[in-house]
């Protein structure tokens, strides 16, 4: 039985690397700040490449492939401890191929040996380390090591493989083949099993892991998972459930109360290290707050709580600040860690508070909760908030407006002195799939705000991605100026078409809409994959085993952005086969729907438009982009909004141009009323078809 991992942590930015600079290896040459941050330790690293596994094959020697992130607490922590000893680095140089991997720059190769640590450990986390057989086929998966157990574990690995590779070969095979199983899709075409029903039993199985109390599934840990709590949301409307409104509502609210939430600088923090969102792991990451935008924009239409437009402006002023590169697109990722410590950036002693606050600080600590009770590690707090406004107005003399005076005051005083602190790293890569999902959030928050800078904003990311990563037909995942990674992956067509289908119903520009028609088909072309009737994650066959990527997390999954893409496209041109072929690629998921809903919301999403109405709302005429815009003001699942103020020949639009009016046309199935002129006959027209 070979050894198992050691023990597993999540994962943010230690110290960096060396720096006398003693040793240098290949990573010297990349862009990756991950991969920089390990290019003067003692180990000969490698990029992945095909050539290093060539060189493997060439000397029979061990392949060991580490994969972390810019972002990644004890990624940095076993660099630091680990891989910066000689003495380590001299067995790994004498014994492995060793390869360095950025799993934000190779989602590919992080997702297949995630796979197989999985099945070897039951779970994973990162830093993530494999040893492989030369071909690629993995032997042996870990997460954070000590320098003792590395040591251990390398000299097991390789006196195995020394002496019985036939073992080691039967192991890695065995490995290999169930990597291969984990990505097989049965191909189904049977839309009767499309059911209001599945998604009802669905739901009626993940209540009980709701908490009730403080939002989110229940958990030592929270993550936000913005997918879920948006399908939860249009389910509660559509399938007139309170208690999903209730909870997504909660949940909301926890969060941007809650210590998860920078209650200073605006944006959120990666997850919570305990149940009620009060300790993050304080790395920010652009993916999350993209989709969060969306989320509390939509939260804000349904709920009109003052606390999620708050939560919307602070967190899109924070991107602004802290994650936009002057080009034009936003960074990956800030790191947790500052001088090697985890949240001294933004964690706070009730000394410091008192010397920045003054005579404020008795008022300042009844509203941010700040009492002996709530003290962090190092005697230190973690912002957060327990009352709302109208609660704590209930307890203090103060008007809302001398509130606001005060609470703007605090951000003032102790961000400036929070700014002379040693600034977390910034991972500065622009990542295609994860801007496109900021697109998605700027817009949706235009449009439930009117605040036009935010689809500007919008705009001025979709010319920078079109410009930087869109090569004729071909999509890069990654920018960053001398980089060599120049492969797009599945999500990044699926995510960019997508951003560009809302910002096409958003602005009306008929060149958005054919970008997205032609990303994807560039994409169904690229990645399709008949076997599963799903897309392949990349183009190519490199790696040990094929990725069909369904399983909706911190990220919708490709295909089922690819799937919701479809769908739209089919409603827009009429076009059935596209409608077809994402019901058909819904209904290979209805078994993981029904049986783990938590872990497919995106295709619950799906399911929804599939099993209740959709509407297809065209708005006609020279007034049409205002009449739009109002629309878009409304909470309306299931409606797909599009506008033209021109004569069209696409099919929503033939022969409805009208230049003495501006006519609103409510359809479903390509049926229609008779066509109105207001927002209000509209609505009254979707409640009565």
């Amino acid at each position: 039985m070979l050894p198992m991992a050691f023990v597993f942590f999540s994962c943010s930015n230690g110290k960096g690397q060396n720096k006398d600079h003693k040793h240098t290896n290949d990573l010297i040459h990349e862009t990756s700040p991950y991969l920089l941050q390990h290019a003067h330790n003692p180990v000969n690293w490698k990029p992945w490449s095909p050539a290093a596994l060539e060189e493997a094959e060439k000397e029979d020697k061990l392949v060991l492939v580490s994969v972390g992130y810019s972002s990644c607490h004890w990624c940095h922590v076993m660099e630091e401890e680990t891989f910066a000893d000689e003495e380590v680095a001299k067995i790994m140089n004498e014994n492995f191929i060793n390869i360095k991997v950025d799993r934000e720059e190779r989602p590919d190769v992080d997702h297949v040996y995630m796979t197989a640590l999985q099945l070897m450990k039951g779970n994973g986390g990162w830093p993530l380390n494999v040893i492989t057989l030369p071909n690629g086929k993995p032997i042996y998966g870990g997460t954070y090591h000590t320098k003792e157990q590395w040591s251990k574990v390398l000299t097991e690995i390789s006196k195995l493989y020394k002496e019985d590779p036939e073992k080691a070969n039967e192991y890695a095979n065995m490995v290999a083949k169930g990597i291969q199983e984990v990505n097989l899709i049965s191909p189904s075409s049977d839309l009767g099993v499309l059911t209001q029903d599945v998604l009802k039993e669905g739901v009626t199985n993940w209540k009980p892991n709701w908490d009730q109390r403080w939002g989110g599934n229940k958990g030592n840990q929270k993550f936000m998972t913005p997918v879920n709590l948006d399908f939860l949301l249009d389910y509660s409307v559509l399938a007139e459930d309170p208690d999903a409104e209730a909870f997504v509502e909660l949940t909301l609210d926890k969060m941007a109360m809650g210590g998860v939430y920078d209650q200073l600088a605006g944006g959120f923090y990666r997850y919570s290290t305990d149940s009620k969102w009060k300790i993050p792991h304080f790395e920010k990451m652009l993916y999350d707050n993209a989709q969060l935008l969306s989320l509390y924009s939509k939260g804000y239409k349904v709920f009109k709580d003052p606390l999620f437009k708050n939560t919307v402006q602070e967190t899109i002023a924070f991107l602004d600040r802290e994650m936009k590169s002057p080009e034009g697109g936003y960074y990956a990722a800030i790191d947790a860690d500052s001088e090697g410590e985890e949240g001294k950036f933004y964690i706070w002693t009730e000394e410091e508070l008192k010397a920045v606050l003054g005579d404020e600080f008795p008022l300042f600590a009844a509203y941010y909760d700040i009492k002996p009770s709530n003290i962090w590690e190092k005697n230190a707090y973690v912002l957060s908030r327990t009352l709302h406004d109208d609660e704590f107005l209930q307890e203090h003399p103060l008007s809302q407006k001398q509130l606001e005076q005060h609470r703007e005051e605090w951000k003032e005083k102790l961000l400036e002195a929070r700014n002379k602190r040693p600034r977390p790293r910034i991972d500065d890569k622009i990542i295609i799939s994860w801007n496109a999902l900021l697109i998605n959030g700027l817009v949706d928050a235009y449009n439930t705000f009117g605040e036009a800078s935010y689809l500007e904003k919008a705009e001025e990311v979709f010319r920078f991605l079109k410009e930087k990563g869109l090569k004729g037909d071909h999509l890069i995942h990654s920018y960053k100026e001398g980089s060599k990674v120049d492969h797009g992956f599945l999500e990044d067509y699926a995510f960019l078409a997508n951003a560009s289908l809302k910002l096409y119903s958003t602005t009306m520009s008929e060149e958005y809409l054919k970008i997205a028609q032609k990303l994807t088909q560039i994409a169904q072309d690229k990645f399709n994959d008949e076997a599963s009737g799903m897309y392949s994650y990349k183009d190519d066959e490199e790696l040990i085993s094929k990725i069909i990527k369904t399983d909706d997390g911190v990220l919708p999954s490709p295909n089922s952005v690819m799937a919701e893409n479809l769908m739209l496209l089919g409603h827009i041109e009429y076009n059935k086969e596209a409608t077809n072929k994402a019901k058909s690629m819904l209904s290979s998921m209805v078994p993981a729907i029904e049986t783990n809903p938590y872990s497919y919301s995106k295709w619950n999403s799906l399911l929804l438009k599939s099993v209740y109405p959709f509407f297809e709302i065209a708005v006609v005429g020279d007034q049409a982009s205002e009449l739009v815009a109002n629309l878009q003001r409304e909470n309306l699942p299931n409606t797909l909004i599009v506008g033209s103020d021109k004569e069209s020949e696409a099919p929503l639009f033939k022969d409805r141009y009208d230049g003495d009016g501006t006519y609103i046309y409510v359809c479903q199935d390509h049926t229609c009323k008779l066509p109105v002129t207001t927002k209000e006959e509209a609505l009254e027209q979707m409640r009565n078809f």
